[in-house]
């Protein structure tokens, strides 16, 4: 029997302990869920920050694809005097069309173009018949007028001498003293219809009026002459010295002085430079171009040079402040007017910087920035249409390891 009495204890010993599992598993449970939901949410974040990631990524990649790829250079200063070319109109220094003075017909001529002939030379002969008979009879008037006045002289005094007798009546004597008197005024008269005819039968012989070179001869042997300046017999120019004539802009008038040695240079002469002195300037601004006529005198004793070509004249001029060269291309022109594109640092980076610039001396290829340019300023070479003020751009060093503009 106290076998039989044991195990009761241990029956109620496990009624007892079962109750007490079941709220661990509960704990394992929510334990589990929690970690569950934590990974899940560890998950969930990391995803996100991952797609944050990705659309910042992808954003400041656009931005930079977006951003326009410029190359920049620091651009070469100019020199210390600044030299400008301007272009020069040739003429000869006397230039003169030859008329006829008096009419009637070509006779004979002595020179054709191209021909030198010095001042006096007889250049053409034109026959005037009626002048020549003019003159014939004017010779026969004033034979004439001699006459009638040496007879009214003579009574005259024949009669100032008798008036004194009282033999004539002093309104005689009156009568012929002032026959004699308008007798020898007839006698003056004829003597300068006389000179005039005399003169205008000179002009039947044509001379040179200066050394030169006949350009033109505009008429030939038999032909009717006109009276004027209706039809020119030849043409002349001086060419021992040629004057040329350029217009120097406003802003370079003050260095445009009297005796400047200038250089010339001409398309027929390559290479080869004439030397030319600034003789004259008009002293006004042309209110319509806003440039000064001057005019440089260049020895032409070789007769190397003709009138009418253009003449490349070479100025220089000491620079009031540092010019700097820069390609023509990179000039931008807008409705602003001419500007030039820069790059500078700020705290978004590398942008562009437009600037307002004066240019001077274009070449075509290079044009010179008088002004709006500092010292160390980086210009953008081939300039976007788009860029704007403030705009990021991307920096791209230039082939050749070039770090200046210009030549």
């Amino acid at each position: 029997m106290a076998n039989e009495s044991k195990p009761q204890p241990q029956a109620a010993h496990n009624h007892e302990s079962a109750p007490e599992q079941e709220p661990v598993s509960s704990r394992f449970a929510v334990i589990g869920i929690v970690i569950v939901l934590v990974v899940t949410g560890l998950l969930a974040g990391f995803g996100i920050f991952d797609r944050m990631h990705n659309d910042k990524v992808l954003a400041e990649t656009t931005t930079q694809l977006a951003a326009p790829t410029v190359i920049a250079l620091v651009p070469k200063q100019g020199g210390p005097t600044d030299t400008y070319v301007l272009p020069g109109n040739v003429t000869a220094y006397t230039d003169s069309p030859i008329y006829a003075r008096t009419a009637g017909y070509l006779t004979r001529w002595y020179f054709d173009i191209g021909a030198r002939v010095k001042k006096g030379q007889l250049l053409c002969e034109i026959a005037s018949p009626e002048v020549d008979q003019q003159l014939a009879q004017a010779e026969a008037d004033l034979t004439t007028a001699k006459a009638t006045a040496n007879n009214a002289h003579i009574q005259a005094d024949r009669y100032t001498g008798l008036v004194e007798s009282n033999s004539v009546s002093r309104q005689d004597t009156d009568t012929f003293v002032n026959q004699a008197a308008a007798t020898a005024s007839a006698v003056v008269s004829a003597q300068a219809n006389l000179q005039r005819l005399h003169e205008l039968q000179s002009f039947e012989k044509v001379y040179a009026p200066f050394d030169g070179v006949v350009t033109a001869r505009d008429v030939d042997t038999g032909q009717l002459i006109d009276q004027g300046a209706a039809k020119e017999l030849f043409h002349m120019q001086a060419l021992q010295v040629l004057r040329v004539y350029t217009n120097v802009p406003q802003v370079y008038a003050g260095n445009a002085t009297r005796g400047l040695k200038l250089d010339l240079t001409f398309p027929e002469h390559p290479g080869k430079t004439f030397q030319g002195t600034l003789v004259r300037t008009a002293e006004a601004i042309d209110p319509v171009t806003r440039t000064l006529l001057v005019e440089i005198d260049v020895n032409n004793r070789d007769g190397e040079l003709l009138p009418g070509a253009l003449a490349q004249v070479h100025f220089k001029a000491p620079v009031a402040r540092p010019t700097f060269i820069v390609p023509a291309a990179a000039v931008i022109f807008r409705r602003e007017g001419l500007q030039l594109g820069t790059v500078v640092n700020s705290s978004n980076g590398t942008v562009a910087h437009l600037v307002p610039v004066v240019i001077g001396e274009d070449d075509g290829a290079n044009v010179q920035i008088v002004s709006g340019l500092e010292a160390g300023d980086k210009v953008i070479q081939d300039p976007p249409d788009s860029l704007i003020e403030g705009e990021k751009v991307t920096m791209q060093q230039p082939s050749g390891g070039n770090a200046q503009g210009g030549k």
